[in-house]
C-alpha cells in the first residue's frame, strides 16, 4: 500500500513564514507650494545678506515765509543668514546585499524617505520663521490693527469672524488683495466644515458645492478661497511654547499656530530664502567595513523681510466645536 505525500513526511518542505513583495510604506500628507517665500538669488557667497529697507514720508504743514523742516526718512535692513546644515546618512553592508532579499527596493524607498525629511524640515522651519518673526504675547498691530490674535470661537476653535477680522487688518494695512493665503491646522479645516450647512451650500454659494464631497481640506488646499483667502492646511504648523495673552484671549501651551501672508509678489512675501546647498547625495565604498556607505547634506536658510503682510491665529489644537 503505498503512502500519501502529506504535510507530516514532508514537514521541510513547508515554509511557514512567507515575505510578500509589496512593502508598505508611510502614508506622508501634502507640502505647501514653494512659492510661498522668496527665494534670494543674489546671495552666492557669505552667510548673510543684508537688504536695505526705507520707511514712509508724511506730510507737514506748510506756511508762508516758513521753512520747511527737512525731515529724512527712516531707514534700517534686514537680515538673512545661512544657518540651518542638516544632513542624513545609511549604509547598507554586503553579507545583507548578499543574503537579503529586495534589497533595491529598501534602497529606493530608504533614499525617497531621506528626500522628504529634507522637505519636511524645510516647511516646518519656514512655517516656525513666520510665527518667530511676530513679537510673542503682542497684538502685534499695523496701523492700529491686530496680526497676532487668538481665535474667538467656542474652546479657541476659528470663527468666520476671524478671518474678516484678518482680512480688515490687511487691508488697513494695505496688503494687496490678490495673493492672500491662509494655512490651518487640518483640526481648523474640519471646524470650517462645520460652519457651512447643506441648506447654505446649495442656496447661497454655489462655489461651496465641491465641499459636501471633499469637505474643505481637499490635497491640502481648501476647495475654494474664503473672505479672500485661499486656506490650505498643513501638519506642521508651529506650536505655542508658552501662554500668550493677546486682546481678549489667552493661547495655551500646544495652541497652533494658524499663519496667514500675502505671496503676491516677492515685495509682498514676508520670508526669504537662500539655499547655499541643495541637498546633495556622496556615495562610497568602506572596504575596511565591508559596505556602502550614503550621504547627503544642505545648506539653507529663512529670513524675515516684511512683518505688515504677516498674521497668525492660534487656535486649539484638538477642539472641533
Amino acid at each position: 500500500m503505498s503512502t500519501t505525500q502529506n504535510s507530516s513526511n514532508s514537514a521541510s518542505f513547508i515554509e511557514a513564514q512567507q515575505y510578500s513583495k509589496f512593502m508598505l510604506e508611510n502614508l506622508n500628507d501634502g507640502f505647501l507650494p514653494d512659492n510661498f517665500f522668496r527665494n534670494v538669488s543674489d546671495f552666492g557667497n557669505g552667510t548673510t545678506l543684508n537688504i536695505k529697507t526705507v520707511g514712509t514720508v508724511a506730510l507737514q504743514e506748510v506756511s508762508e515765509a516758513t521753512p520747511l523742516v527737512y525731515n529724512p526718512i527712516d531707514t534700517g535692513q534686514v537680515q538673512l543668514t545661512i544657518n540651518n546644515y542638516v544632513g542624513d546618512a545609511w549604509a547598507i553592508s554586503d553579507i545583507l546585499r548578499q543574503d537579503g532579499a529586495d534589497i533595491e527596493s529598501l534602497l529606493a524607498s530608504r533614499a525617497m524617505e531621506s528626500t522628504r525629511a529634507f522637505q519636511e524640515d524645510a516647511e516646518t522651519r519656514f512655517l516656525e520663521t513666520c510665527n518667530n518673526a511676530q513679537t510673542a504675547a503682542d497684538a502685534n498691530n499695523v496701523n492700529g490693527f491686530a496680526h497676532r490674535t487668538i481665535a474667538t470661537g467656542s474652546n479657541k476653535t476659528l470663527a468666520l469672524a476671524d478671518i474678516i477680522a484678518l482680512g480688515l487688518a490687511f487691508d488697513k494695512a494695505n496688503v494687496p488683495a490678490q495673493g492672500r493665503v491662509l494655512v490651518v491646522d487640518p483640526v481648523t479645516a474640519a471646524v470650517m466644515s462645520l460652519h457651512f450647512t447643506a441648506t447654505y451650500v446649495a442656496n447661497a454659494n454655489p462655489k461651496f458645492v465641491g465641499m459636501l464631497d471633499t469637505s474643505f481640506a481637499n490635497e491640502g488646499r481648501f476647495v475654494t478661497s474664503l473672505f479672500g483667502f485661499d486656506v490650505y492646511t498643513s501638519n506642521r504648523l508651529p506650536r505655542a511654547t508658552a501662554i500668550e495673552a493677546v486682546g481678549g484671549g489667552s493661547s495655551a501651551v500646544g495652541d497652533v499656530a494658524n499663519i496667514a501672508m500675502c505671496i503676491a509678489d516677492d515685495n509682498c512675501k514676508p520670508i526669504m530664502y537662500a539655499s547655499r546647498q541643495a541637498p546633495s547625495a556622496e556615495t562610497e565604498r568602506n572596504k575596511d567595513l565591508r559596505q556602502d556607505e550614503f550621504i547627503v547634506t544642505a545648506r539653507d536658510g529663512f529670513g524675515v523681510q516684511r512683518l505688515d503682510t504677516l498674521a497668525v491665529i492660534f487656535t486649539d489644537a484638538t477642539a472641533t466645536s
